[in-house]
């Protein structure tokens, strides 16, 4: 990955003008696909499948005019007044005509009414509740009907009484932004500076980090015009958008930085910081994505948008790291290069990695004490979902959630509708009343509202007033008896019951979201420890930063709920109550925390692992790698505190318990995790750190983060010669099997257009050595360069430029095609065409006559043209031969491969086959690598075709077993 991330940087830098208008051409496309298909989001807490969201969804079609949106006015009468006076009466029901004709509104029900007097007027006869209806879904509630809605209470304003809108419609329609937040990025910008003494660097990762911002929200809101996006999901987006965008920016710059200052030109410095850091970056990027992508786990459609939005933005973040700032990098050039006041000491940073690592196990007792105390308040956490008594105070919805508490009791907040199927009973109203009456004498039970049938009497609803509020968990419990009790009544009865509402749809989400923590962090952590054994080879790095995420984890969670929750420290986080988190905090501050958590365990542990890889030092690449990420951990830490911590004291009340968390479970997983319990630990283990068992390493795919490729390439950068324009180079190049050497200690130079040919009886180890040199096999020692890429590490553009002909059991041609058949396939591939014309066919076997044509002249012997329809198994060896190097050529490609080259049935035929390769290649720079049996099989060296210089192999194993020569 760092080769091919190097040549990333250095092209983004060479073409910094492309690359910056092509991101203005997407911030442009992104911003015209937002405001022309985008929807606006949607509050919609429901979960498919649920019992009380699909009861819900079927009141929307037997009784509609419960299964809207809702509101309701509380009216409170004056002191000394009864609401239940003539002069009340009067103004209450002007009130409910003027409601009726709003438009948007489908029922009005006066708390006068009979059936639902007991349900709206309070004991103390101070207050009533008018219950509204109205159509549609929040995406109809307009700031139009709020106003029209709230001027129908002027009258009785005006006379002295109290009046208060709230319900569904008047919920918060969102998070906003406010001017708050903006001084996270301006605590960024200075700790940027605190750290370049530039302000040129400083604002490079500010600029990257919001352009990523731009994309992502973009993006998010052009999906609005066809999913269902919550309001929160852009404002978590943008949270952790601008957060990672900062950091990787950062680790790339101070990267980029810090080999200039070792003397590094700026366009190599540039390639080589996105090759290294951005190695980290894509890793740390990958791992949050992971992290995001599995609130899918939970089956809940808010949050698997939610998630998807996080990793959205967290992928433009990485994709403006790789592109955008290497492109900035070219146009800064040598300005950013560090003065040498400028330059980190890491004093610092090696006295306190020295002091960390010299006691390890006090270190590691510490830390897991102080996080494990901080994790005792979780014992209390309790979840919910929002509701208007979470709002600000002030607000209209707050105002009328407390006169409501306040005058008829909690639970009058959020009632419950338990649905009855009544469609086969003979006496439906007799249903009603006996579950009416069971449902009076249920604990927990305050009054029972409305009670009755719809029109065509197919279902009867039941409106239950707990005795507690929506949020609190006696609720919950009572909805647990309710739907107990639910078999009973249909054994009775011969009715389906089924108990829903909103309060009941958030208890159903709640549980929903509690159930999914376990298999979410079992996927989640599964999927990032194996990522993380991949990246770093170990088996204690990635159970350590799991220990490390858990402990970080969980003092996020203790502070959120001893703050939140308990009301220490309130006032200085502009807390106005105290209640239950937000019911999707839990799962999302594991999925956030713990890809957040990963970025630094990859940013250090990848510098510590590139030191390691270099000097074989455990302890010098402890302290060295430490002392060389430690600054940058730390700034990028303070960086993403700050963003996290802006969003606190004005934040959105759903989002600021989410905010303070991440705050917290930053500090802890940064300051004391990775500063204090990784080095500890990787001390304490030594080599056993980076220990991974044979058949593991031999299982997981081998991935460059720490820039091993790079660094064998700027070590081989020279070799074989400074500007060598060889085809194929080796050196001391051996594969070995338990059986004993395949090929040993075998070194050659090719130039390019030049043949090579190898021979050696079977068994000697060539078909293996073809395949290596295309890049196909791996080999154990040694040192190989193909086309001016070096193996094991650039072996993709290997392939790309090494082609083989027909090898037995790796690409054999198809006998039941014919020639022309084989040429359009193999053309096909080349143009992604599904269709090729014979004009181009007929040129590619033409060429392939010609040059046999030729080779039979030149030996006086007859030649027969081959037709594009014969079939391969009609050809001879020698034609077969043939086609398969003329379809290799077809790639261009810089060194062509034959095997088995003198397998032919006639002697003669080896010579006409050189002959005919030499035609084919005559105007052409391609190397020819061919493997024989015998030696005097090889081309003679004073042969008359036109064939370029020639270079034998000889790889013999008859010689001594354990020997391979040339």
């Amino acid at each position: 990955m760092s080769t091919y991330l190097y040549e990333l940087g250095r092209r983004s830098f060479v073409h910094h003008t492309r690359v910056l208008l092509a991101w203005i051409l997407v911030v442009m496309i992104g911003a015209g696909a937002a405001l022309t298909l985008g929807d606006g989001t949607r509050d919609e807490f429901d979960i498919p499948g649920s019992e009380a969201n699909d009861a819900f969804a079927d009141l929307g079609r037997t009784f509609p005019e419960l299964a809207g949106l809702s509101a309701y006015v509380v009216v409170v009468a004056p002191d000394g007044t009864s609401i239940d006076s003539e002069r009340s009466r009067a103004l209450v029901e002007r009130t409910v005509s003027d409601l009726e004709r709003v438009d948007g509104v489908t029922d009005v029900t006066s708390p006068y009414d009979e059936m639902a007097r007991d349900a709206s007027i309070s004991k103390d006869d101070r207050a009533a509740q008018v219950q509204v209806q109205l159509s549609g879904g929040f995406e109809n509630v307009t700031e139009k009907l709020k106003t029209d809605l709230q001027d129908t209470g002027s009258s009785l304003e005006d006379s002295g009484y109290t009046v208060a809108f709230g319900g569904d419609a008047f919920s918060n329609t969102g998070p906003k932004l406010s001017i708050i937040e903006i001084i996270g990025v301006v605590v960024a910008l200075f700790v940027l500076y605190r750290m370049f003494r530039s302000w040129r660097a400083a604002f490079l990762p500010i600029i990257t980090a919001l352009v990523g911002v731009i994309v992502s929200m973009e993006l998010i809101w052009t999906a609005t015009g066809f999913l269902s996006v919550s309001s929160t999901a852009p404002l978590l987006a943008l949270m952790i958008g601008l957060a990672v965008g900062i950091d990787y920016a950062l680790f790339i710059l101070s990267r980029h930085r810090e080999l200039m200052s070792e003397g590094v030109p700026a366009e190599e410095a540039a390639a080589r910081s996105v090759a290294t850091a951005g190695s980290a970056v894509v890793f740390a990027g990958v791992t949050v994505m992971i992290a995001l992508v599995g609130l899918a786990v939970a089956r809940i459609p808010f949050l698997t948008v939610m998630g998807i939005g996080g990793a959205l933005a967290v992928a433009v973040a990485v994709a403006v790291a790789l592109t955008l700032l290497p492109a900035l990098l070219g146009r800064a050039g040598d300005r950013l290069k560090a003065k040498e006041g400028e330059r980190p000491p890491g004093g610092f940073s090696r006295r306190w990695v020295l002091l960390t690592t010299k006691f390890p196990a006090v270190a590691m007792v510490l830390v897991v004490g102080i996080l494990a105390i901080a994790t005792l308040p979780v014992k209390d956490l309790q979840l919910a979902l929002p509701d208007n008594g979470t709002e600000p105070v002030g607000t209209p919805q707050r105002d009328s959630y407390d006169l409501v508490d306040e005058y008829f009791g909690p639970g009058y907040n959020g009632p419950l509708l338990v649905t009855l199927d009544v469609i086969t009973s003979r006496d439906p109203l007799g249903v009603v009343a006996d579950v009416e009456k069971d449902l009076r004498a249920t604990p927990g039970v305050e009054q029972i509202g409305l009670a009755t049938p719809n029109r065509t009497a197919d279902t009867a609803v039941v409106q239950v007033i707990p005795s507690t509020g929506p949020a609190d968990a006696a609720t919950a419990d009572l909805v647990d008896r309710i739907r107990a009790e639910a078999p009973r009544w249909e054994k009775e009865h011969g009715v389906d019951v089924a108990v829903t509402g909103l309060t009941a749809v958030g208890i159903d989400v709640s549980e929903r979201l509690q159930g999914a923590l376990l298999p979410f962090g079992v996927l989640v952590v599964g999927l990032s420890v194996l990522l993380l054994m991949v990246v770093f080879r170990s088996v204690l790095v990635p159970v350590k930063a799991t220990l490390g995420f858990i402990l970080s984890t969980g003092a996020a969670f203790g502070a959120v709920v001893a703050v939140f929750q308990w009301g220490w420290f309130a006032d200085l986080v502009h807390l106005d109550q105290t209640g239950p988190l937000i019911s999707f905090l839990p799962i999302l501050l594991m999925a956030v925390l713990f890809g957040l958590s990963m970025d630094y365990e990859v940013f250090l542990m990848s510098r510590m692992k590139e030191e390691y890889v270099r000097t074989g030092d455990a302890d010098r690449a402890i302290i060295d790698g430490f002392v060389g990420s430690s600054r940058v951990v730390t700034a990028a830490a303070v960086i993403m505190l700050a963003v996290f911590a802006a969003f606190v004291p004005e934040g959105d009340v759903n989002i600021k318990p989410i905010a303070f968390a991440l705050a917290i479970g930053v500090f802890a997983d940064a300051f004391l995790v990775r500063m204090l319990f990784a080095p500890a630990v990787m001390r304490y283990a030594g080599d056993r750190a980076w220990w991974m068992p044979a058949r593991l390493a031999k299982v997981l795919p081998h991935v460059d983060v720490e820039g091993e490729a790079l660094h064998r390439r700027v070590e081989l950068e020279s070799w074989p010669r400074r500007d060598s324009t060889a085809a194929v180079s080796a050196a001391g190049l051996t594969l070995q099997t338990p059986e004993g050497f395949v090929y040993n200690d075998v070194t050659l130079e090719v130039p390019a257009g030049d043949w090579l040919v190898v021979h050696g009886p079977s068994g000697s180890g060539k078909t293996a050595l073809l395949l290596t040199i295309a890049g196909r096999m791996a080999f154990d020692e040694g040192r190989l360069r193909v086309a001016g890429h070096l193996l094991p590490q650039e072996s993709p553009a290997v392939r790309e430029a090494v082609a083989l002909a027909e090898f037995r059991d790796v690409n054999d041609l198809d006998p039941n095609l014919t020639v022309d058949q084989h040429i359009a396939e193999r053309l096909s591939i080349r143009t992604f065409g599904l269709w090729v014309s014979r004009s181009k066919v007929t040129p590619v076997r033409n060429s392939m006559n010609r040059a046999l044509e030729a080779a039979h002249d030149e030996a006086g012997l007859p030649f027969q043209e081959v037709a594009g329809t014969r079939l391969v198994s009609e050809l001879t060896r020698l034609e077969r031969k043939t086609l398969g190097v003329v379809l290799a050529l077809l790639a261009d490609p810089q060194v062509v491969v034959v095997d088995d080259a003198d397998d032919l049935r006639a002697t003669e035929h080896i010579d006409l086959l050189w002959s005919t390769l030499a035609h084919l290649l005559e105007h052409r720079s391609t190397a020819l690598v061919a493997g024989v049996q015998a030696a005097s099989s090889a081309p003679a060296q004073n042969t008359s075709t036109p064939s370029p210089r020639l270079h034998l192999l000889e790889l013999d194993t008859r010689r001594t077993l354990d020997e391979l020569m040339i």
